[in-house]
């Protein structure tokens, strides 16, 4: 029996965030059943990285990965849902970036109840060469990084069209990667942790950009700029 027309773009829409969730929780469980103890695809990298890292390099990756904790993904978040906004007015454009502020807290909420559920220990202590707490399952930064590069490339998209808008949210998407893969290289999370972050990281976006582009749009034909 064929959808009717008006639930097409929804089903449409929520195709992607049902992928990334599947692709997650297969994840999850592959981690379960192991009861978090490492694949060779993460000890390898680990191991390298461990012995490949002279200080210079560890201190940049250090910079690299603060860009996923404390305020910056929160700032990052804010300032995209803003410029994704501010095509529908002003008052639309502060009102999205508290939207996309608030959709980066709900994901890192959640994030957090994964982490305590899941109960990931993290790679030996003696091999860090960054400071890190709690679970390991999903990379806190990494997720946060990814969530926040991907609500500032929106914004960016909607704000500068043409190359410099492409420009713009290629750097925000190489940040986070960046961020993502000083985790392995810092010693403090698995590779699978990382990439936990981020499909969990886009199934987050893949729920939250159409809602916040639905928003604005409607933000838009009421409100003059």
């Amino acid at each position: 029996m064929p959808l009717p027309s008006r639930l097409r773009p929804y089903v449409r829409r929520a195709v992607p965030a049902a992928a990334l969730a599947v692709a997650f929780a297969l994840l999850a469980w592959a981690v379960l059943a192991r009861q978090g103890h490492p694949y060779p695809v993460d000890t390898r990298p680990h191991r390298w990285s461990v012995e490949h890292r002279p200080h210079g390099w560890a201190s940049a990756a250090r910079v690299v990965t603060h860009a996923g904790a404390g305020p910056f993904p929160y700032l990052a978040a804010a300032l995209g849902g803003w410029l994704g906004g501010r095509v529908a007015g002003a008052r639309t454009a502060l009102t999205t970036a508290l939207l996309a502020l608030a959709a980066l807290v709900a994901a890192q909420l959640g994030r957090t109840l994964l982490m305590l559920g899941l109960d990931r220990p993290r790679p030996p202590v003696a091999d860090w060469a960054a400071h890190a707490s709690g679970h390991a399952f999903p990379s806190g930064h990494t997720a946060s990084a990814a969530m926040a590069a991907g609500l500032l490339s929106w914004g960016l998209l909607r704000a500068l069209p043409g190359a410099p808008g492409r420009w713009s949210a290629t750097l925000c998407v190489l940040v986070a990667v960046a961020v993502g893969l000083t985790r392995v290289y810092l010693g403090v999370h698995w590779p699978t942790d990382v990439l936990g972050g981020w499909l969990y990281a886009g199934c987050c976006l893949a729920l939250a950009l159409p809602a916040l582009a639905s928003w604005v749009r409607r933000r838009g034909q009421t409100e003059t700029p």
